[in-house]
């Protein structure tokens, strides 16, 4: 509705123009013109609603896991994957939330630590978050401040975990994302030992194949396989 009432005020307001100002082929260039921001305008708003649609799904996701979240955080959240998701090609939001979920021990928590010190929603160790801080232009204070912030947090797991799929594929991308690069390097080395998962970590061995259900588990529940 909003859509035709700004289309029928451009073309009110050109034709009005025209007839009194202009000849017969600057109408024509005039109208050529309204026809091209109509499509602009369209394809604004369908962007837009599907851009809604992912943070609702994504929200959905979260809810699952967090209930006590702030609705406005959700949308923070959801709002930076699907940007992610928008930014690298060989991630989805399906992807990014089956690893949040797992990298969370399933509890979208912000704050989270992990035994070994890794923080955050992704789960980034210190030391690797000052390196992928530094290439994505974020200031580094300390491990706290930056990866216990939601959005610094996806913003730079987002881009390890890209980097990683483009060299190791999606299985050995998630491998390396747990378990460092030289493991998941050796692993992928000889087609054959991919089936030969003692070559990876004890942990990275469960690791895989638990955020690739997750990740099977979010494409089902839109009928995305």
């Amino acid at each position: 509705m909003i859509l035709f009432i700004i289309i029928l005020i451009i073309f009110i307001t050109t034709v009005s123009f025209s007839s009194k100002y202009s000849t017969l082929e600057e109408t024509a260039t005039k109208l050529g013109q309204i026809e091209k921001t109509m499509s602009n305008l369209r394809a604004t708003m369908n962007l837009n609603s599907q851009r809604q649609y992912v943070i609702q799904r994504i929200i959905k996701i979260i809810d699952q896991y967090n209930k006590k979240m702030t609705i406005e955080e959700k949308y923070r959240i959801a709002n930076e994957i699907y940007k992610m998701s928008m930014k690298y090609s060989n991630l989805n939001v399906d992807l990014i939330c089956a690893t949040i979920t797992h990298e969370s021990a399933l509890t979208w928590k912000a704050d989270i630590v992990s035994p070994v010190g890794a923080l955050g929603l992704m789960q980034i160790m210190p030391q690797t978050g000052e390196i992928l801080a530094n290439k994505e232009g974020i200031k580094w204070t300390t491990p706290e401040d930056i990866l216990f912030d939601p959005i610094y947090n996806i913003r730079l797991g987002c881009r390890y975990l890209s980097s990683l799929i483009h060299h190791y594929e999606i299985d050995g991308g998630l491998a390396a994302y747990n378990g460092g690069e030289k493991r998941a390097a050796l692993w992928l080395k000889n087609r054959n030992n991919k089936t030969d998962w003692t070559i990876l970590w004890e942990e990275t061995r469960t690791y895989v194949p638990a955020v690739l259900k997750l990740y099977e588990k979010f494409q089902q529940q839109t009928g995305i396989l």
